[in-house]
């Protein structure tokens, strides 16, 4: 199996840095409408992703919704580095039908543990439609 051929590659996708603002994550996601986006730290080295849920989270933790406020915390403080865990661009067929069935996108990375792109449920089954 070529996760590459099902691959959304990294330049085509959206994701954050860990020393990124919250008020940076906050208008990334407003501006694309995804549900969770992966985090990288300085080196592009996938280290977990950042949900909707972890930013109301840190919201309400803080008491405030002023988004100037929100530039004082980094997105390094919210990520949660066991969601969405990533694979090897090596991955076979079953671990890769295996992640997609519980979580809604795959990270790809390289054997330094680069983010390379992803794989969502949606460009999977495109990928299989096409077989």
């Amino acid at each position: 199996m070529n996760i590459a051929a099902m691959m959304i590659p990294k330049v085509a996708t959206v994701f954050l840095h860990e020393n990124d603002t919250i008020r940076q994550g906050l208008e990334r996601f407003t501006a694309h409408g995804y549900t969770a986006i992966p985090v990288l730290n300085q080196e592009e080295q996938y280290i977990g992703s950042v949900s909707e849920g972890d930013f109301l989270r840190h919201i309400l933790k803080t008491q405030t919704a002023d988004l100037k406020a929100h530039e004082g915390y980094r997105i390094g403080s919210i990520v949660r580095r066991d969601f969405c865990p990533p694979l090897s661009i090596d991955a076979d067929y079953d671990q890769v039908v295996a992640a997609a069935l519980n979580q809604n996108f795959i990270p790809i990375v390289d054997s330094r543990g680069a983010l390379c792109g992803i794989v969502t449920r949606r460009s999977l089954i495109a990928y299989l439609r096409s077989l």
